[in-house]
């Protein structure tokens, strides 16, 4: 058992010592660059460091771009949806028209009601502002959904009054 221990602490010692020597050489050998070397190192590392904000600004003018071009992709979109359905209630205004007086009065009230949600989705696509993806894609999923709404309304609205 002592002579275990003993081969242990003289094994850990001789570990210490030949670590030890290992870095000294190591710091050594760093130490004894030239400062010709040390600066062209240097130099080097601010390029590469220059190279890489580069590429960065390059990559984010790459996404800004592909996010406007998006969003204006959206607009054009959402602005088609928006005046097809400003067209569809004015179609049925007309269809309407014919209509008995209490079921023109409830029609009326409800095509009311679509113009002013329609009105809100062009004025909030005309407010919007980029403010980062995140609330990007928020917009962009709540106004879908609002949109589609709309749309199925108009669309039950019709059919109802067909039947």
């Amino acid at each position: 058992m002592k002579e275990t221990i003993r081969f242990l602490t003289i094994t850990s010692v001789m570990a210490g010592a030949i670590l030890t020597g290992v870095f000294m050489t190591g710091a050594i050998l760093t130490s004894c660059q030239s400062t010709a070397e040390k600066e062209e190192n240097a130099h080097d590392k601010v390029q590469e460091a220059k190279n890489d904000l580069d590429d960065a600004k390059q990559d984010l003018n790459q996404a800004q771009q592909e996010a406007l071009a998006e969003y204006q992709q959206f607009k054009k979109e959402s602005a088609e949806k928006i005046a097809a359905h400003e067209k569809s209630i004015a179609e049925f205004k007309s269809r309407i028209a014919i209509e008995k007086q209490e079921n023109r009065a409830e029609y009326e009230q409800k095509l009311a009601d679509l113009e002013q949600k329609n009105s809100d989705l062009k004025r909030k696509l005309d407010e919007f502002k980029e403010a980062g993806k995140d609330k990007w894609e928020a917009f962009k999923s709540e106004f879908s959904r609002d949109m589609e709404e709309i749309g199925e309304s108009i669309r039950d609205l019709t059919v109802k009054n067909v039947n």
